[in-house]
Parts: C-alpha cells; sequence; structure tokens
C-alpha cells in the first residue's frame, strides 16, 4: 500500500477525534469550567505555579510527554506488521491517551495541581497511595537514566547534532526572557526561535564536535551521561517560564515543522510501504503480539509518564481549566502523529522488503535509527534535501525530546522526593536542592551502579518500562474514574481504557516472567513479580473503592 494512504486516514482520524470526541469529553464528561481559579492562579510563586498561555503549555506538555519513546515504541513494533501499530497508534490516541491526559490535567487543577500519586491518597486511599509513589519512583528512575543513555549514544553517532542540540538550550533561554517579561509577541519570538533552531541544524554537519574517547578512565559515553544529569540538575531548579517552557515551546515548534517536512515528503514521493501488513515471518525470538504490542507502543497511544507530566507540572501552569482539552488532548494528538510518522519512516522509508528485514533481523531492532534512517530517505528524495541534512534535522528532533523529556522527568523525581519528605515529615527532603540531588543521585547509581563504567545501567531495566508505564496509566485513569462517579457523571469513558489496560498489562507482565525465568534472568524476574503483584493490587482496590461509592450513594438515595 502506499504511505499517503496510511498518512491521511491516520491523520484523518486523529482531527476528527480532537474536533468531536475531546469536546464531548471536556464539555459533558470533564464539564470544563472557564471561571475556575485555577491553582497556577492560587497558588502563583514564580517558579513552579505560573499561569501560562495555552499555547506555550501546550508546547510543554507535549514535547515532555514526547521524548523519544514514541519513536522508539512504534519503530520496535512493526517487527509485527505496520497494520497493527498503526491502529493501536490512531484509535489509542483518540480514546485513550487523549482522554487520560486531559483528565490528569483536569483531576490535578480539581485538587491544587497535586500530583497524581499525591492525588491517589484522598481520592482512593492510602494504600494505593503508597503503591502509587513506589510504581512512579520506578518509572522516572528508568525514563531517566535511559534516556541519557539514549541522548548520549545519539550524540555520539551523529556529532553533527551536538551544536543544534545545545545550542537549542540558550536559543530557549532567551526566548524565555523575551516572553516572561513582554518584550515581544509570541508570534514573532516564534518565528525567530524558529530560525534560529534550523539555523543551528543547518550549521551543524560543518562543525561535528565529540568528546575524546576516554578522559581519566571514563569512556565518552559515561562523559555525555553525567553532563546530561548535571544539565538536567541545574534545569530542575531554574523557574519554569526560564528554561523548560521555552525550550519545551520551541521544540514543539521544531517538531511540529519536522512532521510537516516529513509528511509533506510523502505526499509529494508517494512511497510505498515495503514492510508487511501482517509479518507472519517474524525473526526467531520474537515474543507474541498479543499483549506485547499494547505494551511496546505506551507513547504514542497511551502513556502512564503523561500523567506525571499533566500532574505534575502542566496542571501548575494552567491558566484556564478549559485549556485542559487543548493542552492535553491534543498534546496527545501531537505525540500520536509523532508515532504515525514514525510507523511511515520504519516502514516505507526503505526500498525493498529485503532492506526493512535487514533492519529487523531480531526483535528490539529498529527504534530511533530505522526512524532516522528511514525518514530522512524520505525526506532527502521527496524535497531534495542533502541527505546529512536531513539525518541531522531527524536526529536533532529526537535528542531534543529526549532532552526535555528528561528536563520534566528529572523535575518530577525531585517533587517526588518532596512530597516523600512532607508524608514521612523529613524537613530536609522537602527542600528543592536537596531533593534534586537525590533524584540526581539515585538515576546515576542505576546508570552507573548496574551498568558500569559506560552509564547504560538504565537499560538493565527497561525491559520493564512497557509494563510499568502502562500499569501506571491504569492508576491514573483509576483516580479519574473515581472522581468522575463521586461526582455522579458518567464513568464508562475512562472505566474501559482501565479495564483494557489492566488486562494487557498483566497478561503482558505473565508472559515476560516466563522468559525471564527461561534467560535466568532473576533480578528482572523479582522485578516483574513486584509489578504484577502491583497490577493485582490496582485492580483489587479499583473494584473495592467502586464499589464502597456506589453503595455509599445508593445509601444517600434512600435516604433521601
Amino acid at each position: 500500500m502506499n504511505a499517503i494512504v496510511m498518512m491521511l486516514l491516520g491523520l484523518g482520524a486523529m482531527f476528527l477525534g480532537y474536533v468531536f470526541y475531546s469536546k464531548f469529553i471536556a464539555e459533558k464528561i470533564f464539564k470544563l469550567d472557564p471561571n475556575f481559579k485555577t491553582p497556577a492562579h492560587e497558588l502563583e510563586d514564580g517558579v513552579d505555579f505560573v499561569p501560562t498561555n495555552k499555547y506555550v503549555l501546550w508546547g510543554h506538555h507535549f514535547t515532555s510527554v514526547a521524548g523519544a519513546a514514541p519513536i522508539i515504541g512504534p519503530a520496535i513494533a512493526v517487527i509485527w506488521g505496520w497494520v497493527p501499530a498503526f491502529l493501536w497508534v490512531v484509535f489509542g490516541t483518540i480514546f485513550f491517551a487523549g482522554v487520560h491526559d486531559a483528565g490528569a490535567i483536569w483531576a490535578s487543577s480539581r485538587n491544587k495541581a497535586k500530583s497524581i500519586g499525591n492525588l491517589t491518597g484522598d481520592v482512593v486511599g492510602k494504600r494505593s497511595q503508597t503503591l502509587f509513589m513506589i510504581v512512579i519512583f520506578l518509572v522516572l528512575l528508568m525514563v531517566n537514566a535511559v534516556f541519557a543513555t539514549a541522548i548520549s549514544g545519539l550524540l555520539i553517532k551523529f556529532s553533527s547534532s551536538v551544536v543544534p542540540v545545545w545550542g537549542a538550550i540558550f536559543v530557549a533561554l532567551i526566548i524565555g526572557q523575551i516572553i516572561f517579561r513582554k518584550w515581544m509577541g509570541l508570534g514573532a519570538v516564534s518565528v525567530l526561535g524558529v530560525i534560529a533552531l534550523y539555523l543551528l541544524i543547518w550549521v551543524g554537519p560543518s562543525v561535528p564536535l565529540e568528546l575524546p574517547e576516554t578522559v581519566m578512565g571514563v569512556s565518552d559515553n559515561a562523559q555525555w551521561v553525567l553532563i546530561l544529569f548535571g544539565y538536567a540538575a541545574i534545569a530542575s531548579l531554574l523557574p519554569v517560564w526560564m528554561l523548560l517552557q521555552p525550550r519545551d515551546y520551541i521544540n514543539g515548534l521544531q517538531l511540529f515543522i519536522g512532521l510537516i517536512l516529513l509528511y509533506g515528503a510523502t505526499l509529494l514521493l508517494g512511497p510505498e510501504i515495503s514492510a508487511p501488513a501482517f509479518n507472519t515471518n517474524t525473526p526467531e525470538g520474537t515474543p507474541s503480539m498479543l499483549p506485547l504490542l499494547f505494551v511496546t507502543i505506551a507513547c504514542g497511544a497511551i502513556s502512564g509518564f503523561h500523567g506525571l507530566v499533566a500532574s505534575g507540572t502542566t496542571s501548575k501552569q494552567l491558566d484556564k481549566e478549559t485549556d485542559a482539552r487543548f493542552v492535553g488532548y491534543f498534546g496527545a494528538i501531537g505525540e500520536g502523529s509523532l508515532s504515525l510518522a514514525t510507523i511511515i519512516a520504519a516502514t516505507a522509508g526503505f526500498a525493498t522488503l529485503a532492506d526493512w528485514e535487514a533492519v529487523y533481523s531480531s526483535f528490539g531492532q529498529g527504534g530511533v535509527a530505522a526512524f532516522v534512517e528511514g525518514g530522512a530517505n524520505i525526506i532527502s528524495q521527496g524535497l531534495g534535501l542533502e541527505a546529512n541534512i536531513a539525518e541531522t534535522l531527524l536526529t536533532v528532533m529526537a535528542v531534543l525530546f529526549a532532552g526535555t523529556t528528561m528536563d520534566t522527568g528529572l523535575r518530577l523525581q525531585r517533587y517526588i522526593f518532596q512530597e516523600w519528605g512532607g508524608l514521612y515529615n523529613i524537613r530536609w527532603m522537602q527542600k528543592a536542592l536537596p531533593a534534586t540531588l537525590l533524584a540526581v543521585g539515585s538515576c546515576l547509581l542505576l546508570a552507573f551502579g548496574a551498568g558500569g563504567a559506560d552509564g547504560s545501567g538504565g537499560l538493565l531495566i527497561w525491559p520493564l518500562f512497557g509494563t510499568t508505564n502502562q500499569l501506571l496509566a491504569g492508576l491514573t485513569l483509576l483516580v479519574i474514574t473515581v472522581m468522575l462517579v463521586r461526582l455522579g457523571r458518567p464513568m464508562y469513558y475512562t472505566l474501559l481504557p482501565l479495564i483494557f489496560l489492566l488486562i494487557m498489562t498483566v497478561f503482558a507482565l505473565i508472559v515476560q516472567l516466563k522468559g525471564f525465568y527461561d534467560k535466568g534472568d532473576w533480578f528482572l524476574l523479582t522485578l516483574d513479580l513486584v509489578v504484577l503483584v502491583a497490577a493485582i493490587w490496582i485492580a483489587l482496590e479499583a473494584s473495592a473503592s467502586l464499589s464502597k461509592i456506589k453503595k455509599e450513594q445508593k445509601a444517600e438515595k434512600t435516604k433521601g
């Protein structure tokens, strides 16, 4: 099939989902109120609580949740065929991710911008809160440690991306000052920011930068990991308007331009999809598509990490409650469109089936490299750009998103330590600097303690990211569902996705458990059991909470 058909079907369906389904959810289910005083106004402090233009906030939310995951997941999952990946991305975005993201922002903003983990204690119960905080910590640990490894690998492999990637930070700092101090309108500063970013991308191939292979016995990969965590620590302590917001906003614009280039090249080139629709010739060792598809593609269909961002940083910057629809649901549409572009690049970006099979020779192959290689081929041939420029453009896009996710992820991990400090009355842990040092320290301990000298320890527990992340999404949907039931509103729009996720997560954990046992990987097997117990516990808590609320409501009606 021609890739143009896939593109039009996917984008068309997501556009209709935003226009109609998100409007129904926002107005009839969440009942977003433009007159509600959001925490950004009620608790404004100029650091974390800052009322923000919805377009700027959309950029922050979208780029924070996007990262490299909506590229990695779909680019791996096409090994089962492009049709399953395509269907899960499109329908998952419309009926799962958009509702989940907008709902998490709504739930948090209605409770003084509490994180979804902290909110669980109030809405569901203290036992669930303890469980939730552990799952959240595991997900953030995985995301931060693994994305640092992924970014360092890309910076080493594509040295032409180093100048654009780090130059973007200085562009963001300047833009942050201009927007915050209102020296220039948003439209003008957006144009200037994008021009500066693409000038850096154009310059990048001319000035490739590489770190020394070793410095005092520390490899270049480890050097980049240390630099990245040093930067992320500083970024997590700065006021959100200074770096986090402008960096995410300009990256959001950059992504949309990148997507326009990739989709435009697809439209002009009209490449045929070389990958099979349903792959009946998967390499030996490839696991079953059901249920692994639904945890391999998390970001881009639904992801628990989105709930952390929505309730951890986004809700603290929400100007009007009605902005949650655009920021949350349309943010999910943006990520879905990135995943769709990834599927096109990883299936139509190769000339023949043999070329595609050479890349997908075993399960886990593909990833960012397939996206960059396939996407660069489409852009180069469709738009006539030089191959190295197209490659740099897509690499910078992937690295910048992974970087913004690290920025937000470390800030969220800092919040977790501060919340633990509040829960257990540990005063020093409630302060920003000690909490940040604990967050960085835990990530480095995993990166270097488990991975050795190269800092790649996060990859050790990465096989469980998909299941843990989807469990987290289930927890977020549980909180939203309980809130809806207490308000006497329809719950099935969040309950059905919750049930589906729990079934697939438990199924996937059991499948992975057998795999870890067969390999003799006792560490991952133990961790898998912990997550499996947590998933079953959540299911029981969900049933108990909903049943209790229903009985209370029935009793009140009887009295009335």
